[in-house]
């Protein structure tokens, strides 16, 4: 059976389940690290959301660091740091530190929303000006700060210079992928849920690339959402879990990870159906010979460079296989 030539990587929101505390969504999350780890995954990111009770991805760089300690050889970083709430010194010493005790195996994936609302964004104390015009000089800071001894200015991150940590630019609009080209970095789409660019942001990336001292040519990353299971039945019964978790986003409610349902046609409204299954458009879904189809024809289109994964599935055991099917895919098994 041929194999789709390409790697796979994870991102995790780390949702609580429903009938989980906080602390059991961070063992959850660090579980399906091991096990992705072990699966041999290219890397595991985590996300930045703040005053959002349904996740506990708030203190990204402390999750990264605690994944870190639980994993072996998975690169871990985050999916992404959102740069309107940090100064890049900051970042870049969190960072830094993080690269100097697990060298090689940090990735730093940025964004430029706030990753919340504008009271909330007010509250973390970066918005008194309009940060998220800085960001374009924010990323190029923080290429500074890890570059050598020679590029730097008089403040310099400790530690952090010298760490090369790779920098991927995070986008869900043309507007990163002109970024992304114009500096020369790895450009990752949010399919996941935010599709409706992703084709043209995709080929004004690979248009405007200029190669750069991080890169010689165009490397495009899709995030897009997966629900494998040993059945196109049981997928379409696990996935009811992710129109759930869509439904919340639609609606602004905030409900926890909730167990797979029979009929959603029971809970949401037409409308509210429409929105949702158009935020989730970029989904694999099925048994293995699906997803394996799926895949191929995806990349048969888009032929991006790495694939990306989230998985929102309510029991962890069957998120878990969902991640192994699709390596298996991937590996031609």
């Amino acid at each position: 059976m041929s194999t789709i030539q390409i790697p796979v990587s994870v991102l995790n929101l780390a949702p609580i389940r429903e009938g989980q505390e906080p602390k059991d969504a961070i063992e959850s999350m660090v579980d399906l690290a091991r096990a992705t780890d072990q699966l041999g995954y290219a890397r595991y990111w985590i996300a930045e959301h703040h005053n959002t009770p349904t996740l506990v991805s708030s203190a990204t760089s402390i999750l990264i660091k605690h994944t870190l300690e639980h994993t072996e050889k998975i690169r871990v970083g985050s999916g992404g740091i959102m740069l309107p709430n940090h100064t890049p010194l900051v970042v870049a010493e969190q960072f830094g530190t993080m690269a100097t005790m697990y060298p090689d195996r940090l990735d730093l994936g940025l964004g430029r929303a706030p990753g919340t609302d504008m009271l909330t964004a007010s509250a973390l104390r970066r918005s008194q000006s309009d940060t998220v015009q800085s960001f374009p000089e924010d990323v190029k800071s923080l290429l500074t700060y890890f570059g050598s001894e020679e590029v730097q200015g008089h403040v310099k991150a400790y530690p952090g210079v010298g760490t090369n940590i790779p920098l991927y630019i995070l986008g869900s609009s043309p507007d990163s992928a002109i970024l992304a080209a114009k500096l020369g970095l790895p450009y990752v789409f949010a399919s996941h849920f935010a599709p409706r660019y992703m084709e043209e942001a995709i080929s004004i990336y690979r248009e405007r690339f200029q190669p750069s001292a991080y890169l010689d040519a165009p490397y495009v990353m899709i995030c897009l959402n997966v629900i494998a299971a040993e059945s196109d039945a049981e997928a379409r019964v696990e996935s009811t879990t992710m129109q759930q978790f869509f439904l919340n986003v639609v609606r602004g409610s905030q409900s926890l990870l909730s167990p797979p349902v029979e009929d959603m046609d029971q809970i949401w409204s037409p409308r509210e159906k429409e929105v949702a299954l158009s935020m989730s458009s970029v989904t694999l879904q099925g048994g293995k010979a699906s997803i394996r189809k799926q895949l191929t024809d995806f990349q048969d289109k888009y032929n991006v460079d790495e694939i990306m994964a989230v998985s929102y599935i309510y029991d962890p055991r069957k998120q878990i296989r969902s991640y192994e099917i699709l390596k298996e895919v991937v590996d031609g098994k």
